[in-house]
Protein backbone atom coordinates (compact mmCIF):
# COMPACT_ATOMS: atom_id res chain seq x y z
CA UNK A 1 0.00 0.00 0.00
CA UNK A 2 2.68 2.33 0.93
CA UNK A 3 4.62 1.48 -2.48
CA UNK A 4 1.42 2.32 -4.30
CA UNK A 5 0.71 5.47 -2.52
CA UNK A 6 4.26 6.88 -3.49
CA UNK A 7 4.52 6.08 -6.83
CA UNK A 8 1.30 7.34 -7.51
CA UNK A 9 1.56 10.29 -5.62
CA UNK A 10 4.75 10.87 -7.89
CA UNK A 11 2.21 10.67 -10.82
CA UNK A 12 -0.40 12.65 -9.47
CA UNK A 13 1.93 15.53 -9.29
CA UNK A 14 3.63 15.44 -12.35
CA UNK A 15 0.26 15.33 -14.20
CA UNK A 16 -0.53 18.52 -12.02
CA UNK A 17 2.42 20.34 -12.45
CA UNK A 18 1.30 23.12 -14.73
CA UNK A 19 -2.32 23.15 -12.71
CA UNK A 20 -2.19 26.01 -9.69
CA UNK A 21 -3.48 23.74 -6.86
CA UNK A 22 -2.25 23.02 -3.32
CA UNK A 23 -0.49 20.19 -1.69
CA UNK A 24 -3.51 18.23 -0.56
CA UNK A 25 -4.97 17.67 -4.56
CA UNK A 26 -2.51 15.02 -5.91
CA UNK A 27 -2.55 14.11 -2.07
CA UNK A 28 -6.24 13.13 -2.46
CA UNK A 29 -6.31 11.63 -5.98
CA UNK A 30 -3.80 9.66 -4.60
CA UNK A 31 -5.97 7.76 -1.74
CA UNK A 32 -9.26 7.52 -3.89
CA UNK A 33 -6.87 6.07 -6.75
CA UNK A 34 -4.75 3.37 -4.75
CA UNK A 35 -7.29 0.87 -3.56
CA UNK A 36 -7.85 0.47 -7.81
CA UNK A 37 -4.25 0.02 -7.85
CA UNK A 38 -4.27 -2.40 -5.38
CA UNK A 39 -7.14 -4.68 -6.03
CA UNK A 40 -4.72 -5.05 -9.54
CA UNK A 41 -2.06 -6.42 -7.35
CA UNK A 42 -4.21 -8.98 -4.74
CA UNK A 43 -2.74 -12.29 -6.80
CA UNK A 44 1.18 -10.94 -5.93
CA UNK A 45 -0.05 -9.68 -2.15
CA UNK A 46 -1.30 -13.43 -1.71
CA UNK A 47 2.01 -14.87 -2.75
CA UNK A 48 3.88 -13.06 -0.56
CA UNK A 49 1.23 -13.39 2.17
CA UNK A 50 1.54 -17.40 2.31
CA UNK A 51 5.41 -16.99 1.92
CA UNK A 52 5.51 -14.50 5.45
CA UNK A 53 2.89 -17.45 6.83
CA UNK A 54 5.24 -20.49 6.30
CA UNK A 55 8.24 -17.78 7.32
CA UNK A 56 6.44 -16.98 10.57
CA UNK A 57 5.13 -20.95 11.88
CA UNK A 58 8.83 -22.34 10.62
CA UNK A 59 10.78 -19.72 12.90
CA UNK A 60 8.06 -20.31 15.89
CA UNK A 61 8.44 -24.24 15.38
CA UNK A 62 4.76 -23.97 14.97
CA UNK A 63 4.58 -25.84 12.03
CA UNK A 64 6.39 -29.34 13.74
CA UNK A 65 3.52 -28.64 16.29
CA UNK A 66 1.09 -28.43 13.63
CA UNK A 67 2.91 -32.06 12.42
CA UNK A 68 2.51 -33.76 15.91
CA UNK A 69 -0.81 -33.28 15.81
CA UNK A 70 -1.50 -35.46 12.88
CA UNK A 71 -1.69 -31.99 10.09
CA UNK A 72 0.17 -32.69 7.17
CA UNK A 73 1.66 -30.30 4.60
CA UNK A 74 -1.91 -31.27 2.05
CA UNK A 75 -4.36 -30.26 5.03
CA UNK A 76 -2.10 -26.97 5.83
CA UNK A 77 -2.73 -26.06 1.95
CA UNK A 78 -6.43 -26.87 1.93
CA UNK A 79 -6.73 -24.69 5.03
CA UNK A 80 -4.88 -21.84 3.59
CA UNK A 81 -6.79 -22.23 0.20
CA UNK A 82 -9.96 -22.03 1.44
CA UNK A 83 -9.18 -19.30 3.27
CA UNK A 84 -7.78 -17.67 0.26
CA UNK A 85 -11.32 -18.71 -2.21
CA UNK A 86 -12.91 -17.07 0.90
CA UNK A 87 -10.97 -14.09 1.04
CA UNK A 88 -11.40 -13.73 -2.88
CA UNK A 89 -15.18 -13.53 -2.50
CA UNK A 90 -14.46 -10.76 0.26
CA UNK A 91 -11.85 -8.82 -2.65
CA UNK A 92 -14.74 -9.26 -5.71
CA UNK A 93 -17.85 -8.52 -3.61
CA UNK A 94 -16.86 -5.75 -1.53
CA UNK A 95 -13.40 -4.43 -1.72
CA UNK A 96 -13.47 -4.07 -5.81
CA UNK A 97 -17.32 -2.33 -5.59
CA UNK A 98 -15.35 -0.03 -2.47
CA UNK A 99 -12.84 1.25 -4.89
CA UNK A 100 -14.95 1.32 -8.40
CA UNK A 101 -16.85 3.64 -6.52
CA UNK A 102 -13.40 5.71 -5.26
CA UNK A 103 -11.93 5.41 -8.79
CA UNK A 104 -15.10 6.81 -9.92
CA UNK A 105 -14.46 9.71 -7.95
CA UNK A 106 -10.78 10.06 -8.96
CA UNK A 107 -11.62 10.35 -12.51
CA UNK A 108 -14.28 13.31 -12.22
CA UNK A 109 -11.78 15.38 -9.80
CA UNK A 110 -8.73 14.40 -12.47
CA UNK A 111 -11.25 15.46 -15.44
CA UNK A 112 -11.23 19.06 -14.33
CA UNK A 113 -7.52 18.91 -14.24
CA UNK A 114 -7.35 17.14 -17.54
CA UNK A 115 -6.75 19.30 -21.22
CA UNK A 116 -9.98 17.89 -23.21
CA UNK A 117 -12.52 18.46 -19.55
CA UNK A 118 -14.63 20.44 -22.14
CA UNK A 119 -15.34 17.18 -24.26
CA UNK A 120 -17.98 14.53 -23.05
CA UNK A 121 -19.17 11.44 -24.34
CA UNK A 122 -21.94 8.99 -22.81
CA UNK A 123 -24.05 5.91 -23.76
CA UNK A 124 -27.68 5.16 -22.72
CA UNK A 125 -30.27 3.41 -23.69
CA UNK A 126 -31.08 6.53 -25.89
CA UNK A 127 -27.95 5.81 -28.01
CA UNK A 128 -24.70 7.55 -27.56
CA UNK A 129 -24.36 10.96 -26.71
CA UNK A 130 -21.45 13.41 -27.45
CA UNK A 131 -20.75 16.79 -26.38
CA UNK A 132 -17.91 18.41 -28.21
CA UNK A 133 -16.97 22.16 -27.94
CA UNK A 134 -14.65 23.91 -30.68
CA UNK A 135 -13.97 27.59 -30.73
CA UNK A 136 -17.04 28.91 -32.14
CA UNK A 137 -19.45 27.18 -30.12
CA UNK A 138 -20.47 23.85 -28.72
CA UNK A 139 -21.99 20.94 -31.08
CA UNK A 140 -24.34 18.36 -29.35
CA UNK A 141 -24.18 14.71 -31.16
CA UNK A 142 -26.96 11.80 -30.56
CA UNK A 143 -26.75 8.82 -32.97
CA UNK A 144 -28.51 5.38 -32.41
CA UNK A 145 -25.55 2.92 -32.99
CA UNK A 146 -21.78 2.96 -34.32
CA UNK A 147 -21.54 0.30 -37.02
CA UNK A 148 -18.19 -0.42 -37.58
CA UNK A 149 -16.51 3.94 -37.83
CA UNK A 150 -20.06 5.21 -38.53
CA UNK A 151 -22.63 6.83 -36.08
CA UNK A 152 -25.87 5.94 -37.57
CA UNK A 153 -29.04 7.83 -37.70
CA UNK A 154 -27.68 11.04 -36.24
CA UNK A 155 -28.57 14.43 -35.65
CA UNK A 156 -26.14 17.21 -34.15
CA UNK A 157 -27.01 20.23 -32.82
CA UNK A 158 -24.90 23.34 -32.80
CA UNK A 159 -24.94 25.83 -30.24
CA UNK A 160 -22.97 29.48 -30.33
CA UNK A 161 -21.24 30.66 -27.24
CA UNK A 162 -24.20 31.61 -25.67
CA UNK A 163 -25.79 28.34 -25.70
CA UNK A 164 -28.37 29.52 -28.56
CA UNK A 165 -28.74 27.55 -30.92
CA UNK A 166 -27.70 27.89 -34.41
CA UNK A 167 -28.36 24.87 -36.47
CA UNK A 168 -29.52 21.40 -36.62
CA UNK A 169 -28.28 18.71 -38.52
CA UNK A 170 -29.46 15.47 -39.44
CA UNK A 171 -26.99 12.44 -41.11
CA UNK A 172 -28.24 9.19 -42.12
CA UNK A 173 -24.66 7.96 -41.29
CA UNK A 174 -21.32 10.32 -39.95
CA UNK A 175 -17.77 8.59 -40.84
CA UNK A 176 -16.05 9.37 -37.92
CA UNK A 177 -12.47 7.60 -38.94
CA UNK A 178 -10.52 10.53 -38.13
CA UNK A 179 -11.48 14.33 -37.02
CA UNK A 180 -12.53 15.54 -40.04
CA UNK A 181 -16.12 13.82 -39.87
CA UNK A 182 -17.98 13.23 -43.64
CA UNK A 183 -22.01 13.37 -43.11
CA UNK A 184 -24.13 11.32 -45.66
CA UNK A 185 -27.58 12.23 -47.11
CA UNK A 186 -27.69 15.01 -44.57
CA UNK A 187 -30.77 17.69 -44.39
CA UNK A 188 -29.03 21.02 -42.58
CA UNK A 189 -31.79 23.50 -40.79
CA UNK A 190 -30.98 26.87 -39.87
CA UNK A 191 -32.36 29.19 -37.60
CA UNK A 192 -35.09 30.56 -39.75
CA UNK A 193 -36.34 26.68 -40.47
CA UNK A 194 -35.07 27.06 -44.11
CA UNK A 195 -33.90 23.37 -44.66
CA UNK A 196 -31.52 22.16 -47.51
CA UNK A 197 -30.45 18.85 -48.70
CA UNK A 198 -27.03 17.56 -49.01
CA UNK A 199 -25.44 14.17 -50.27
CA UNK A 200 -22.92 14.66 -48.50
CA UNK A 201 -20.60 17.47 -46.21
CA UNK A 202 -17.67 17.24 -43.87
CA UNK A 203 -17.26 18.85 -40.38
CA UNK A 204 -14.45 18.99 -37.79
CA UNK A 205 -14.54 17.60 -34.75
CA UNK A 206 -12.37 16.73 -31.60
CA UNK A 207 -13.73 13.15 -31.85
CA UNK A 208 -12.43 10.31 -33.51
CA UNK A 209 -13.18 6.35 -33.46
CA UNK A 210 -10.46 6.03 -31.79
CA UNK A 211 -11.12 8.69 -29.42
CA UNK A 212 -14.15 7.36 -28.95
CA UNK A 213 -13.36 4.24 -27.82
CA UNK A 214 -10.87 5.39 -25.51
CA UNK A 215 -13.79 6.97 -23.49
CA UNK A 216 -15.17 3.90 -22.65
CA UNK A 217 -11.62 2.08 -21.85
CA UNK A 218 -11.66 2.49 -18.03
CA UNK A 219 -13.80 -0.17 -16.80
CA UNK A 220 -12.60 0.01 -13.00
CA UNK A 221 -14.57 2.79 -12.46
CA UNK A 222 -17.83 1.34 -12.19
CA UNK A 223 -19.09 -1.67 -10.10
CA UNK A 224 -20.55 -5.23 -11.56
CA UNK A 225 -24.17 -3.68 -11.43
CA UNK A 226 -23.07 -0.58 -13.53
CA UNK A 227 -20.92 -3.14 -15.50
CA UNK A 228 -24.33 -5.06 -16.22
CA UNK A 229 -26.21 -1.89 -17.14
CA UNK A 230 -23.36 -0.22 -19.77
CA UNK A 231 -23.07 -3.48 -21.58
CA UNK A 232 -27.12 -3.52 -22.10
CA UNK A 233 -26.90 0.17 -23.12
CA UNK A 234 -23.73 -0.76 -25.30
CA UNK A 235 -26.04 -3.46 -26.94
CA UNK A 236 -28.69 -1.33 -27.20
CA UNK A 237 -26.68 0.48 -29.78
CA UNK A 238 -24.73 -1.84 -31.37
CA UNK A 239 -21.17 -1.40 -29.84
CA UNK A 240 -18.86 -3.75 -28.91
CA UNK A 241 -19.03 -5.50 -25.38
CA UNK A 242 -15.96 -7.21 -25.76
CA UNK A 243 -14.12 -5.17 -22.95
CA UNK A 244 -17.17 -5.35 -20.46
CA UNK A 245 -16.92 -8.77 -21.18
CA UNK A 246 -12.93 -9.41 -20.43
CA UNK A 247 -13.32 -7.16 -16.98
CA UNK A 248 -16.46 -9.43 -16.14
CA UNK A 249 -14.36 -12.93 -16.34
CA UNK A 250 -11.54 -11.10 -15.01
CA UNK A 251 -13.83 -10.64 -11.55
CA UNK A 252 -14.92 -13.94 -11.92
CA UNK A 253 -11.35 -15.43 -11.81
CA UNK A 254 -9.78 -13.23 -9.06
CA UNK A 255 -11.02 -15.79 -6.52
CA UNK A 256 -9.36 -18.77 -8.31
CA UNK A 257 -6.48 -16.91 -8.98
CA UNK A 258 -5.99 -15.83 -5.55
CA UNK A 259 -6.10 -19.46 -4.72
CA UNK A 260 -3.36 -20.57 -7.55
CA UNK A 261 -1.31 -18.05 -5.88
CA UNK A 262 -1.60 -19.51 -1.97
CA UNK A 263 -0.86 -22.70 -3.78
CA UNK A 264 2.13 -21.95 -5.41
CA UNK A 265 3.74 -19.73 -2.70
CA UNK A 266 3.03 -22.95 -0.27
CA UNK A 267 4.97 -25.36 -2.89
CA UNK A 268 7.65 -23.27 -3.03
CA UNK A 269 8.23 -23.00 0.72
CA UNK A 270 7.30 -26.10 1.50
CA UNK A 271 9.69 -28.03 -1.08
CA UNK A 272 12.27 -25.46 -0.42
CA UNK A 273 12.21 -27.01 3.05
CA UNK A 274 13.39 -23.38 4.57
CA UNK A 275 17.31 -24.38 4.66
CA UNK A 276 18.08 -20.65 6.10
CA UNK A 277 17.19 -19.22 2.64
CA UNK A 278 14.23 -17.10 3.12
CA UNK A 279 15.32 -14.19 0.97
CA UNK A 280 15.58 -16.79 -1.75
CA UNK A 281 12.44 -18.05 -1.33
CA UNK A 282 10.70 -14.88 -0.95
CA UNK A 283 13.23 -13.44 -4.30
CA UNK A 284 11.58 -16.93 -5.97
CA UNK A 285 8.18 -15.49 -4.83
CA UNK A 286 8.58 -11.91 -6.37
CA UNK A 287 9.82 -13.60 -9.90
CA UNK A 288 7.07 -15.94 -9.83
CA UNK A 289 4.72 -12.83 -9.20
CA UNK A 290 6.73 -11.04 -12.40
CA UNK A 291 6.50 -13.63 -14.28
CA UNK A 292 2.57 -14.78 -14.00
CA UNK A 293 2.22 -10.69 -14.54
CA UNK A 294 3.58 -11.05 -17.87
CA UNK A 295 1.58 -14.04 -18.69
CA UNK A 296 -1.09 -12.09 -18.14
CA UNK A 297 -0.26 -9.53 -20.95
CA UNK A 298 1.02 -11.79 -23.01
CA UNK A 299 -2.56 -13.75 -23.14
CA UNK A 300 -4.74 -10.32 -23.24
CA UNK A 301 -2.42 -9.68 -26.52
CA UNK A 302 -3.36 -12.90 -27.98
CA UNK A 303 -7.07 -12.35 -27.10
CA UNK A 304 -6.75 -8.81 -28.42
CA UNK A 305 -5.40 -10.47 -32.29
CA UNK A 306 -7.45 -13.07 -31.96
CA UNK A 307 -5.18 -15.72 -31.34
CA UNK A 308 -7.15 -17.20 -28.44
CA UNK A 309 -10.80 -16.49 -27.97
CA UNK A 310 -11.30 -12.98 -25.33
CA UNK A 311 -12.96 -15.00 -22.26
CA UNK A 312 -10.32 -17.62 -22.71
CA UNK A 313 -7.43 -15.41 -22.89
CA UNK A 314 -8.48 -14.06 -19.05
CA UNK A 315 -8.91 -17.40 -17.45
CA UNK A 316 -5.44 -18.61 -19.97
CA UNK A 317 -3.18 -17.87 -17.30
CA UNK A 318 -5.06 -19.08 -14.25
CA UNK A 319 -5.88 -22.39 -16.53
CA UNK A 320 -2.02 -22.49 -17.00
CA UNK A 321 -1.05 -22.18 -13.33
CA UNK A 322 -3.47 -24.78 -12.09
CA UNK A 323 -2.07 -27.48 -13.79
CA UNK A 324 1.77 -26.43 -13.09
CA UNK A 325 0.64 -26.13 -9.19
CA UNK A 326 -1.07 -29.65 -9.77
CA UNK A 327 2.23 -31.46 -10.44
CA UNK A 328 3.17 -30.01 -7.19
CA UNK A 329 0.60 -31.01 -4.87
CA UNK A 330 0.85 -34.68 -5.91
CA UNK A 331 4.10 -35.10 -4.31
CA UNK A 332 3.14 -32.77 -1.51
CA UNK A 333 3.17 -34.82 1.64
CA UNK A 334 6.55 -36.38 0.72
CA UNK A 335 8.08 -33.08 2.01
Amino acid sequence: MILVLIINLIEEANFLKDSEVNFFTPLILTILNAPSLLYEMFPFIFLISTQFFFIEIYENKEFYTLKQFGIDNFAILRFLTLISFILGFFVIIVFYNFSSILKNEYLKIKNNYAEDNKYLAVITKNGLWIKDSLDIGTTIINADKIENEFLVNASLTKFDDNFKMEQNIIAEKINIQNKEWVLYNVIVTELENLSQEYKEITLKSNFDLEKINNLFSDLSSLSYFELLKLQQDYKAIGYSTDEIEIQKHRFYSLPFLLCIMTIIASIIMIYNKFKKNILLNLFIGIFISVLVYYLGHFSNLLGENGRLPLILSVWFPTIILISLSFIGVINLNEK
